[in-house]
Formats: structure tokens, sequence, C-alpha cells
């Protein structure tokens, strides 16, 4: 497909560091979960990597797991492709589902290429950088928690992968605050390399583990936690395209997904209704900023100073530039605005301090 230009109009991207690293990323990136190497062919992928990066954006997310590793072969592609310097992106991975890395027929496929043991952290990580044709990746993640490996265990794979070059930092993806508090209190009576960033789902439509659990452990004060959100619109929830029905040719009927096959279920559903009464609301009140409801919510989650960067998804370019927007928009949402959001959701936790506290 041709590549459009990239908007006189869009907004500088903002870069924010990692935590308390030294690591900068721009608080938008492009993730590959159901976009490169998944349903997106290669040419509108390659179409919307170029947008992202021309539109400032450095951060580009992978995993072993996405589309069985070709998330990872696309991203190779497209470095060598457009000859990106390495020192101008940011590039992570995350380990735990590798059984396609295996031979074997399932089950016993699932025998050591499934979890963060130290075997299939470092196996598996050789075998992501052979398909991104790189030397190192800048984020490692433990994609899930393992509890049938000790986290001192897998603390220490992942120090020896940032000891050996293949990796400068490590981080989680939904762990529990207990979980990333034990692997600093190892990493501490070691003298090792703790986790500095924790990739969660966040969204205005789920918001409890970021904005209560995090926060109670004082992971953010007192590790200086950083976070790379996914789903910051819900799956498509808050882009408002739902609103008057879930067309036949969505990805939402269209996907086999199981992450969103429960939502899929809930389709009509009293709680499905009352959330689209919800983002009707929503609405209204991006109406009022000059925007659409997916920037609106995308700006949300940029305006939590916790969020270092929110990972999004794109089919066609023009998503992309149309996200970005958000980096202007959510300096627009003042405490009063902020106020007006949280009256229509209406689940703030309890504990939750001032936003801009």
């Amino acid at each position: 497909m041709s590549q459009p230009e990239v908007p006189k109009d869009l907004p500088e991207m903002e870069y924010r560091f990692v935590g308390k690293s030294g690591l900068q990323i721009s608080a938008i990136s492009l993730g590959g979960w159901l976009t490169y190497g998944g349903h997106v062919g290669d040419d509108n992928t390659f179409a919307c990597l170029k947008a992202a990066f021309d539109a400032g954006i450095n951060f580009f997310d992978c995993a072993e797991g996405y589309a069985s590793g070709e998330s990872e072969k696309v991203m190779g592609r497209a470095i060598k492709h457009f000859g990106w310097n390495r020192n101008d992106i940011v590039i992570s991975t995350k380990i735990y589902w590798g059984t396609h890395n295996s031979a074997l027929p399932a089950p016993r496929n699932k025998i050591n290429n499934l979890g963060v043991s130290r075997k299939h952290l470092i196996e598996g990580t050789d075998a992501s950088l052979a398909r991104l044709q790189l030397s190192y990746v800048d984020i490692l993640y433990a994609h899930r928690p393992d509890r049938h490996t000790p986290i001192e265990e897998t603390v220490r794979a992942f120090n020896y992968l940032i000891n050996t070059g293949k990796t400068f930092y490590w981080g989680t993806s939904e762990w529990l605050a207990s979980e990333i508090e034990e692997a600093w209190a190892i990493a501490d009576r070691l003298g090792l390399i703790g986790p500095i960033v924790e990739q969660p789902g966040y969204s205005l439509l789920r918001r409890a583990k970021v904005d209560e659990e995090f926060k109670n452990a004082a992971l953010y004060e007192r590790r200086g936690l950083g976070l790379t959100i996914f789903s910051p619109l819900a799956g498509g929830l808050l882009t408002g395209k739902y609103v008057d029905g879930v067309p036949d040719d969505s990805r939402l009927r269209q996907s086999t997904d199981p992450a969103i096959q429960g939502t899929v279920q809930s389709i009509g559903s009293d709680a499905w209704n009352q959330q689209q009464d919800k983002v009707r609301e929503l609405v209204k009140i991006a109406e009022k900023l000059d925007t659409d409801v997916a920037t609106l919510s995308m700006a949300w989650v940029l305006a939590n100073k916790n969020v270092t960067s929110a990972i999004t998804g794109a089919s066609r370019p023009e998503q992309i530039f149309q996200t970005v927007k958000a980096v202007d928009v959510y300096r627009k949402l003042t405490p009063e605005v902020l106020e007006e959001i949280e009256k229509v959701v209406g689940n703030k936790p309890e504990a939750l301090m001032m936003r801009f506290g």
C-alpha cells in the first residue's frame, strides 16, 4: 500500500523515562499482539511501522508467543527494510509461551517451552533474537508469572541475560504486586538488577491493578516501577464503534483469540449494555474537547504520571496518526474534565490519590 504523509498538525511525540532507568521511550508505542505478524499482512504492517516511526514512536513491543513468533519475524524484516539505526529504536519482547519453538506435538511441546524457568528464558530469548535478526533487545519481559518456578531462579536468569548482552533491562507482565516486590527483594539481597517495568492491561474500564494494587504496594514510590500498558482502548470497546451494535465483520466477531472470547460472550448482556451507555457519555465529553472517544481514552491513560508508554495496535497508518493526537489531548484533561470522566465510568478505586497529586 502507498505510504501516507505524516499530517502537519500532528503533535510532537513525548518521551518518558522507563521507571528509574535512563532509558527513554515514546509515550505511545506500537505492539504486535493483534497487528504485525497477526491478522495484518506484511504490506500493511510495514506501512504502519513506518507511520509510527515517522510520527516519533520509538518503542516497538513483541512477544515470542504473538502469532507463533511471526510478530518478531516481521519486526526484524522491517528493521532491515527501512534501514533503521538500532540506537534510534527500542525493541522489547516477552518470554513465556514458546511451544512453537518445539519440534514435538502437543502435549510434549509444552515441556520446558512454557514459563520463565532459567532454561526457557535463555533458550526462548535466543530463539526470539534469531527471529528478530538482532543481537539484543532493549527490554525483556516475563510475559506472565510462572508459579512453578522460584522467583529467584527467574531473577538470576534475567541477570544472566543482561550480563551476556542479550537485553539491557528486564520487566514483568501481569505479575502481582507481591511478586514484583519479591523479585526486587531477591535482587537487593543478591546484588542483582530487579525489574524496572511492568506491562499490565490498563484502561478506563480496567484499572484496579495500576490504580490500586500497585499504588497500595508503593511500587511507584519505593521501586520506581515504570508501566508500559497494553489494551488502553479495552480491546476496541472504547473506540465507540460498538455503541450501535457489533458488525459481523468486526474484529470482535471475527477473532478467535482466547483473550477476546470473554468479551464476545458478554455481547448483549446487561453488563455489556451498561458499558456501552458509558461509552456514549464519554463520546459527549470527547466532542467537547474536539476529539473522538478513542483518542480521549488514550489521553486519559497518558495523564497518569505512572504510565511510561501506552501500547497500541493498528491495521492502517491513519489509525496511528489519530492515536498520536492523544499526546496533545491529555494536556487538556483538567481536574474538572477528569472528574467528569470519573463520574461516567464510576470505577475509581477508593484508595486512589489525586492523579496529579
